[in-house]
């Protein structure tokens, strides 16, 4: 494949974008120039760093250290999603809730897709796993943040509701049923959005890079079709066990609304 390098030049003139648009920010008094300057460094850092430790990766194709690497991405991402939460759990159980569940369905995806669909040798070739494992981890990742932030706030906002099912007799699961099911729908609207508009409004990042990098067009949509699917389903499943774990976390075995067991807004 015939790959354009980009030099330092090139990559110092991109970031004129941001410059430009910080000294806007600053000049309409938006005040997100710190913001959009400092994620925008961390961005540069960040990705530099993951490539040199791809490199390496690449060059020492071992089980032991790819399954560290996917770790590490799954535990970032577990905090991820407990830090984006409004009222997330208190404990431990706020940040094992994202991360089981990520690790549920997006590594197991990841691993059906490795074995059954592309058929590496070996299945954890790190060229291939760690990058769609990654994907398929950021999209679910924003999957399960939506739907248990939406699932505790519905929960806040409704107590009185709730309490008042729960003294008429109804189980803690149907009286929590309608947030449950409306936090999972929140949760797949994104992936939903991006299926939909792709190919049409978006071109996608995956697609996109392969066809610069001089993959063949129609080899590239199929790459992308394939893993639109595989973050749909992961995404799905670990929005459907994050919310049902978490929703069963709202009531004690005494039927129990526990409100107690989420932090205070903004804290």
């Amino acid at each position: 494949m015939n790959v354009i390098a980009l030099s330092p030049i090139d990559l110092s003139v991109s970031a004129l974008l941001i410059l430009v648009l910080a000294g806007l920010s600053r000049r309409l008094r938006l005040g997100v120039e710190r913001q959009l300057l400092f994620s925008a460094a961390r961005s540069t850092i960040q990705l530099l760093l993951i490539g040199l430790v791809l490199k390496v990766l690449f060059d020492n194709a071992h089980f032991v250290w790819v399954a560290l690497m996917a770790g590490v991405m799954i535990t970032v991402a577990g905090r991820e999603v407990m830090v984006r939460q409004k009222r997330r759990f208190l404990g431990w159980r706020g940040f094992g809730l994202g991360t089981l569940s990520m690790f549920v369905s997006s590594f197991t995806v990841t691993v059906m897709a490795l074995v059954l669909v592309i058929g590496t040798t070996p299945w954890y070739a790190p060229q291939y796993a760690i990058p769609l494992l990654g994907m398929i981890l950021g999209n679910t990742m924003n999957g399960i943040s939506l739907g248990l932030d939406r699932l505790t706030q519905d929960a806040a906002q409704k107590r009185q509701i709730l309490e008042a099912r729960l003294a008429l007799g109804q189980s803690w699961q149907r009286a929590i049923s309608d947030s449950r099911r409306e936090a999972i729908r929140v949760g797949l609207i994104p992936i939903i959005n991006a299926m939909s508009a792709a190919g049409i409004v978006s071109l996608p990042g995956m697609m996109t890079g392969q066809i610069l990098a001089g993959t063949p067009p129609v080899e590239a949509v199929k790459y992308q079709i394939l893993v639109m699917f595989l973050i749909a389903g992961g995404t799905g499943f670990g929005t459907m066990v994050a919310v049902s774990l978490a929703a069963r976390r709202l009531f004690d075995d005494r039927q129990r609304l526990r409100l107690d067991r989420l932090s205070l807004p903004g804290s």
